[in-house]
């Protein structure tokens, strides 16, 4: 459990994620009543270039302006900057960036960061970070480990020297970065761990390694990193991903796959993966996911929403989003409750294939 000053987080949990203050196609009202989001991530590098930190302070802070009452996590924008590798440049003072709206110029230092973070006023701030590309080489990813590790020790100093902006606290995660070199892994997962912070996060992961991986760092880092404090595995992924992760340590998880792939027609159910657009569902009264239930998963046949994604109807992507975002939280929610009941190893075994599978 994690305890923040906009409510309990239960976990594991999956966070939606709400780049730019907006979980897409879904509105705030759905994530709590009936999505029952705990948690919703936003974006500092969006966020800062839109709407602009100027407004979000003169708001009171991203929870009164999107008007969420549960807690907030902000990823620092850093993975953001790596994926600009063609309008960016790192080094040691931060980094600088050209906007991918109007080209601007801008600078992240660790302490800007820091200070963004704070008037987006999230429950949960991320330390800036350099996420490696994949594949890298040793030589760059040992470097790039050093620059976070310094970042980190300026973001700590900076959370030290400032104080929330809104009446509540804010915790700082700093990240485990180190790309797929075990003895990197090790040695960041140390370093990460000895700042003591509130919560720990594993990033760098989940960007074209491969799935075994991904697991090997995931389970290297988790035997390091102290079971006392939340765990977040960034970015990731498919349910199989997220069950095996559990069960290796991890707490907290966050990617876009259930939003995206269902403005896509691409389902995630208790029965397998669905494409709706198949024409197999064209003539299927039956609701999409038996096992839910809910308003969109129990509401609305596979032959109704494929109608509205062939069609292209804004419903139809908000009906998708729904279901898959209620899959996701049911997945997180049986997997604490499997936990608790000490059956979580042979449930995780039998759901793994279960939701890798086709129908």
């Amino acid at each position: 459990m994690i305890s923040t000053d906009h409510g309990d987080i239960p976990t594991p949990i999956f966070m939606p994620v709400g780049t730019a203050g907006s979980v897409k196609a879904v509105h705030q009202r759905e994530l709590e009543t009936d999505i029952d989001a705990r948690i919703i991530l936003g974006n500092t590098y969006h966020l800062y270039l839109r709407p602009g930190i100027d407004l979000l302070k003169k708001a009171g802070g991203l929870h009164r302006f999107i008007g969420w009452s549960r807690p907030i996590l902000t990823d620092s924008g850093g993975y953001q900057v790596y994926s600009l590798s063609e309008n960016r440049k790192i080094s040691p003072e931060g980094a600088t960036f050209k906007s991918h709206i109007d080209g601007s110029r801008h600078f992240f230092s660790p302490e800007g960061v820091i200070d963004i973070q704070r008037t987006i006023g999230a429950d949960i701030i991320m330390a800036f970070d350099e996420c490696t590309p994949y594949p890298c080489d040793y030589a760059y990813a040992k470097k790039s480990m050093k620059i976070t590790h310094d970042w980190l020790s300026r973001c700590v100093s900076r959370m030290r020297e400032t104080s929330p902006q809104y009446g509540y606290d804010q915790a700082l995660f700093p990240i485990v970065q180190g790309s797929t070199f075990p003895d990197l892994r090790k040695e960041s997962a140390e370093f990460i761990a000895s700042q003591d912070q509130p919560g720990n996060a594993i990033g760098g992961l989940s960007v074209g390694e491969p799935a075994e991986d991904m697991y090997a760092m995931t389970e290297l880092v988790c035997g390091i990193l102290p079971e006392n404090k939340p765990r977040y595995l960034m970015g990731v992924g498919t349910p199989e991903n997220i069950l095996e992760a559990i069960a290796l340590g991890i707490d907290m998880f966050d990617c876009v796959m259930p939003t995206r792939n269902a403005r896509n027609g691409m389902l995630f159910t208790t029965e397998g993966i669905v494409n709706i657009r198949n024409e197999k569902w064209k003539d299927d009264l039956s609701p999409l996911d038996p096992g839910l239930g809910g308003y969109a998963s129990g509401m609305h046949s596979k032959a109704y929403l494929r109608h509205l994604i062939i069609s292209k109807e804004i419903l139809g992507a908000q009906i998708a989003t729904i279901h898959n975002l209620t899959f996701y939280l049911w997945l997180v929610r049986e997997a604490r409750k499997q936990i608790l009941e000490g059956t979580f190893r042979e449930w995780k075994d039998r759901m793994v294939k279960i939701v890798s599978q086709r129908c």
